[in-house]
Formats: structure tokens, sequence, C-alpha cells
């Protein structure tokens, strides 16, 4: 839509859209998580004080949500490896003809996952380090403009073999120390070109609406991949991908 309608809002100083649509996104991860969120900072903390005091009698015991906050920093640390590489994967924004091939591939892991994968059964309590490693490299992957990071990394987690819903939960809590991370980064690029607080509530309406729309995503997300259904997403990745490179013939890239 961007290069759709020629909106080149980050050079035209901008970037604070950017930094509260971040925001918006991480607000509907954190209200339909919250729980999960609460327990993984709890059981987490526990966890190193009493390993911390070894004296304390008690064993630390790696308890499920604390074990989910082990694997998602694990599955974080790929994309400190891809943060070298965010000047080139920027660029491929401005070609809306090779973001539309990237969906059809998105709509392809999307199909195969479901389609041809045997549904597994794994939880916080079975999954391993590699799971989180290879769904971590392959969020990674996923900066690449087209490819969407919530398909690819629940895709991936099906195949190996994490149950439906997990699949999901994984994927959404494997992607707040990114999106954190994109937030800090772009604050500061906003910061030092300067910001246009003139426009705040023009951008804090973005940020609502990217909330709003993220939460009810969220839940349909979830209702589909528990009911078998992950693949119609793939029929939505393709439409959009074939418009997207016609439109990249006809409008020009």
């Amino acid at each position: 839509m961007q290069n759709l309608f020629n909106l080149d809002y980050a050079e035209d100083g901008h970037l604070l859209l950017e930094v509260l649509l971040h925001m918006g996104t991480l607000v509907s991860i954190f209200i339909v998580y919250r729980s999960e969120i609460r327990a993984m900072i709890s059981d987490g903390l526990d966890f190193l004080r009493k390993r911390s005091e070894t004296d304390s009698g008690e064993p630390a015991v790696l308890t499920p949500p604390a074990r989910t906050a082990v694997f998602v920093i694990i599955g974080t640390a790929p994309m400190l490896i891809a943060v070298f590489f965010v000047g080139s994967i920027n660029r491929l924004f401005y070609l809306p003809g090779f973001v539309g091939f990237a969906l059809l591939i998105t709509g392809g892991l999307i199909f195969v996952s479901d389609r041809y994968i045997n549904r597994g059964n794994k939880t916080e309590k079975t999954m391993t380090l590699a799971d989180a490693l290879i769904i971590g490299v392959c969020q990674a992957v996923a900066l690449i403009p087209g490819l969407s990071r919530s398909g690819t990394t629940i895709s991936v987690g099906l195949a190996r073999g994490l149950s439906g819903s997990f699949a999901v939960r994984f994927s959404l809590l494997l992607s707040i120390p990114a999106v954190i991370g994109a937030t800090i980064l772009t604050l500061y690029m906003a910061i030092r070109d300067g910001v246009d607080f003139s426009l705040f509530f023009v951008y804090l309406a973005g940020a609502i609406v990217a909330a709003v729309v993220g939460f009810f995503s969220i839940q349909l997300i979830r209702r589909l991949v528990v009911k078998g259904r992950f693949g119609n997403f793939a029929y939505y990745c393709w439409g959009l991908g074939a418009l997207t490179m016609i439109l990249s013939l006809v409008v020009g890239e």
C-alpha cells in the first residue's frame, strides 16, 4: 500500500508513526497473552532467584512458563545477526513485485504445513532448544518483505511438531522482543531526525487501529489453527501476492 500510494513517510519525517504502529501491535499481544506473559516473568525471576540462593534448599526447576521464556530468548538470538542486513532488507520494501512474490512463498509455506504435515502435540513442556532455534532462524529470515513473520513461524512450528494452539502462542510471544527492539531503534531514528508532534494524535489514531485489528486478528488465527483451517490463509497470501505483482507491473516500481 505504501508503494501503491507513493507514501514515503519514513523519509518525510514520519517515523513516529511507525513507532506507534509497533506499539499498537504490542498492546494487542499483551492483552491477549497477559496471563502467560505475567507467568513467564514471575516464574523466570523465581528460577533465577533460586539459582542464586544456593543454600535455600529449594531446587531451581524450570516451570512451563519459565521454559517458554527461555525458548523465546533462544528464538530471538538469530535476530541479532539479522540486524546487520537491515539496510539490504529495507531496500526490498520498495520492490512491490518482489514483495508479491514473497507473499506467494508465504502462502506455499502455510498450505504445506496445513495440508501435508501431521499435527504434533508438543507444548512448552516438551519443546526442545532445537525447535526454538529453528523457529527463531525462520523469524529472522521473515524480515524479508512479503514473508509473513507469524505465518512463517507458525508453519515451521507446526512442522516441528508443536500443537496448533502452542505454535500460535509461541509465535506471537516470540515477536515481543523483536517488536520492542524495532520500536526502540525506530524511536531513536525518529528523535535523531526530528519529530513533528503536531501530528501526534493522527499517529495515535493509527496505533489504536493497529491494536484493535491486531487483537481480532490474533483471535481469528488462534481459532483457525485450532480448528485445522490454518491453510485458509494460504489463499489470502496467494491472492494478495498475485494482486501485488500485477499492480507492480501496471503502476510500475
